[in-house]
């Protein structure tokens, strides 16, 4: 079992550790949680709505794909730490940052 540390930009949510098992991902532990992060394309790599940043523990996540590189160019403020949520599959224990939902059309 891993830590999952979530911090968020939207400044009135608190930070929350989660609990995660070996496989898991990202999102799937935010979603367990009732963390909202949205998933537009229903968690197959097709959209960047599930963009997060990793703020430690990037080495235990396996190695990014192009087809994630070319969805998180699309992400709204992407960084050197960006990876999208459904393609972080757990091996280590992790911080990430959830940047503010609000910003997605339909809130």
């Amino acid at each position: 079992m891993y830590k999952v540390s979530f911090l968020f930009e939207n400044p009135d949510l608190e930070p929350k550790v989660c609990d995660g098992y070996d496989g898991d991902s990202v999102l799937d532990v935010a979603l367990d949680n009732g963390i909202e992060l949205h998933h537009n394309c229903g968690a197959v790599c097709a959209c960047s709505t599930c963009h997060v940043y990793v703020e430690d523990g990037m080495n235990t996540l396996p190695d990014i794909s192009d087809k994630e590189e070319d969805f998180i160019d699309r992400a709204i403020n992407p960084t050197l730490n960006s990876r999208l949520a459904c393609q972080c599959k757990l091996a280590g224990n992790l911080t990430i940052k959830i940047p503010d939902q609000d910003q997605f059309n339909g809130h």
